[in-house]
């Protein structure tokens, strides 16, 4: 049978003592669960959990940071449109907001709330 993964040691050894919160809080439902049901609940691929552990995501971090904050640490964000919502929810709004697709009021609402978010900085 093949060992745990030790993702406390893990994330000590790539970031340190320093490790953001939010990281550790991420080792800690991987060693309670798994990185694939990780993975899963955030809806982010089984890369983008390991690289992040190893800090070696090569993308930006602020979008599994939001993800994990929103579901394992139930942070809140006051948005301009709804008031308060989970991080979590507040970042699949931002996602939606590089396509305008006008279904329905709250998606149109949502589109025009995440343009003008400070929270829905420009990437590049």
């Amino acid at each position: 049978m093949k060992p745990a993964i030790d993702y406390s040691a893990l994330v000590a050894e790539f970031w340190g003592v320093d490790a953001p919160d939010w990281v550790k809080v991420l080792a800690a439902e991987c060693r309670r669960t798994s990185q694939t049901a990780v993975a899963k609940r955030l809806e982010v691929s089984l890369t983008m959990v390991n690289q992040t552990l190893r800090k070696k995501y090569p993308g930006d971090l602020s979008r599994i940071e939001d993800l994990v904050r929103g579901h394992y640490l139930a942070a809140v964000v006051d948005c301009p449109a709804k008031g308060q919502m989970p991080a979590n929810v507040c970042r699949m709004w931002r996602d939606r907001s590089n396509q305008f697709v006008a279904v329905n009021h709250e998606r149109v609402l949502m589109f025009r709330a995440c343009a003008a978010c400070p929270r829905n900085r420009s990437e590049g």
